[in-house]
C-alpha cells in the first residue's frame, strides 16, 4: 500500500469509531483541541513564522502573505471557532422526517456523516483547524492536503489536533496530514475512491478546476469568488462608499471580497470621486471602463475584457458604470461566479428585485460581501463556500457535512 492508502485505511477505521462515538465524546475532543492550540501556540506560530519567512524569500504577493500569516489574535479566533463549533447542535442522529406508512411500516430519514472527506487547499493554514473541528462534530474523519506554502504551519496544527483526540479517547486518525506537497500526492488523493466518499477543493480557480477535472471522488466545488457590489441610483452613498471599501480592502485576499464595481451612470460623477477618496488610503488600484476614467483621470487604468472575470485577490478593482439595474444584473448574470453579490440602494423594490434575480451563494442589500463566512453566519466555521447547486451552497456548517438514511420499523410486515 502507498503511504495515502495507509492513511486511507487508518481514516476509515477512525471513522467508523468517530460516527458512533456520541456528542459528548466529540464536545470534548473539541474542547480538548481548544485548550491544546492555546497552550502550544508558541511552536505553532514558529511554524508559522518559518512558513512567511520561506514565502517571502520566495517572493509571495503580500496579499497571499497576509493569507498565510498567523499571529496570536488569529490564532484566538481559531480557537474560538474550534469552541463555537463544539456548541453548535450535533446533527448527526438528526430525524429529517417520519411517516407510517398504510401497511403500518414507520420510515424516517436519519443524518449520518459522509465518512471519510478529504480536502485539499491552499495557503491557509485555519483552514486545518476549521475542516477537522466541522468534520470531526459531523462524525467524519478527515485527510487534509495542503499546500507547500504552509505546509509547516498545518503539521505543527495537525500535531496539536492528534494529540487532543487521543487525550479525549478518540483515535487520533480522524484527523491526518498528507505531508506529501507534490502534485503527485494531489493526484493519488483526487483518485483514493475505495478510502474517500468525498473531496473538498478550496482555493483559487486553478485549483478547484483542476480537482473537478481530474478527481474520480466526488466533489463539493467550492468556488471561485468575483464577486460585485452594485451601487444603484437610489443608494445612500456615504453608506455605498464605506461598504465597497470594505468589501475591497478589509482583506483582499479571500474569497469573498469585492473584485468589481458597479455604478448606476446616475450616480456615478458623485459616487466615484468619494469612493476613490477611500480605496485610495490602501492604494487600490483601478482598473476602469472609458466613462470610469472619464470621471477619475487616466490614473485609473483601462480595463481589459479579462479584468472581468478575473479574481484578483489584491488590492485591485474593476469598475464599470453601467446604464441601471437591467445592465447591472446581466452583467453580474455574465461575469460572476455565483459567489457572493450585493445592491447598496434606498429602493425597497430595486433590493427585492436583486434578491429575486441574481443567482448567488449569498445575495446582499447594504451590507458588504466580506459577511459570507461561517463564522459570521452562526456556523462557527466553514469547510469551504459552494458555489454548486447540489445539497450544500454557500458557507459549508455541519449540516453540509451529513448524508441521511433510511430506517425502517416494522412489525412483521412482508410484500
Amino acid at each position: 500500500m502507498t503511504v495515502l492508502e495507509t492513511q486511507g485505511l487508518a481514516a476509515r477505521n477512525a471513522g467508523r469509531v468517530l460516527a458512533v462515538a456520541g456528542t459528548a465524546a466529540k464536545n470534548a475532543a473539541l474542547e480538548a483541541a481548544a485548550k491544546a492550540i492555546e497552550a502550544r501556540q508558541g511552536e505553532i506560530l514558529a511554524a508559522n513564522a518559518e512558513d512567511l519567512a520561506a514565502a517571502k524569500a520566495a517572493g509571495m504577493r503580500p496579499a497571499l502573505v497576509d493569507r498565510l500569516a498567523l499571529d496570536e489574535g488569529r490564532i484566538a479566533g481559531i480557537v474560538e471557532g474550534v469552541r463555537q463549533v463544539a456548541a453548535l447542535p450535533d446533527p448527526i442522529g438528526q430525524v429529517v422526517k417520519m411517516d407510517t406508512r398504510p401497511n403500518g411500516l414507520v420510515i424516517g430519514r436519519r443524518r449520518v456523516p459522509l465518512g471519510v472527506i478529504g480536502i485539499i487547499y491552499e495557503a491557509r493554514p485555519n483552514v486545518t483547524v476549521d475542516a477537522a473541528a466541522l468534520c470531526l462534530k459531523s462524525g467524519n474523519a478527515v485527510i487534509l492536503r495542503g499546500g507547500k506554502e504552509a505546509f509547516r504551519s498545518n503539521k505543527a496544527f495537525v500535531a496539536v489536533l492528534r494529540d487532543a483526540l487521543e487525550s479525549a479517547g478518540l483515535p487520533r486518525d480522524c484527523v491526518a496530514l498528507v505531508e506529501d506537497t507534490s502534485r503527485e500526492s494531489a493526484n493519488e488523493l483526487m483518485n483514493l475512491t475505495d478510502y474517500l466518499d468525498v473531496l473538498i477543493p478550496r482555493g483559487g480557480a486553478g485549483l478547484i478546476q483542476s480537482v473537478v477535472k481530474n478527481a474520480r471522488v466526488p466533489v463539493i466545488q467550492t468556488g471561485v469568488g468575483v464577486c460585485h457590489v452594485y451601487v444603484h441610483e437610489g443608494a445612500d452613498l456615504d453608506m455605498a462608499a464605506r461598504i465597497i471599501h470594505n468589501a475591497k480592502t478589509s482583506r483582499p485576499s479571500v474569497c469573498n471580497a469585492a473584485e468589481c464595481l458597479l455604478v448606476d451612470r446616475a450616480v456615478a460623477p458623485d459616487f466615484l470621486p468619494m469612493a476613490w477618496q477611500l480605496l485610495q488610503t490602501k492604494n487600490v488600484e483601478l482598473r476602469g471602463c472609458p466613462e470610469t476614467r472619464a470621471i477619475l483621470g487616466d490614473f485609473v487604468k483601462p480595463a481589459e475584457d479579462a479584468d472581468w472575470d478575473t479574481e484578483f485577490g489584491d488590492y485591485i478593482l474593476a469598475v464599470k458604470v453601467v446604464s441601471g439595474f437591467d445592465e447591472a444584473v446581466d452583467f453580474i448574470a455574465a461575469h460572476g461566479t455565483g459567489h457572493s453579490e450585493a445592491i447598496v440602494t434606498r429602493d425597497y423594490f430595486a433590493a427585492q428585485r436583486f434578491l429575486d434575480v441574481v443567482d448567488a451563494a449569498a445575495v446582499y442589500v447594504n451590507a458588504s460581501t466580506r459577511f459570507t463566512d461561517g463564522f459570521e453566519f452562526g456556523l462557527g466555521a466553514e469547510i469551504g463556500i459552494s458555489t454548486q447547486k447540489m445539497h450544500a451552497r454557500g458557507p459549508m456548517g455541519l449540516e453540509e457535512l451529513t448524508s441521511s438514511k433510511y430506517v425502517v420499523y416494522g412489525t412483521g410486515q412482508i410484500r
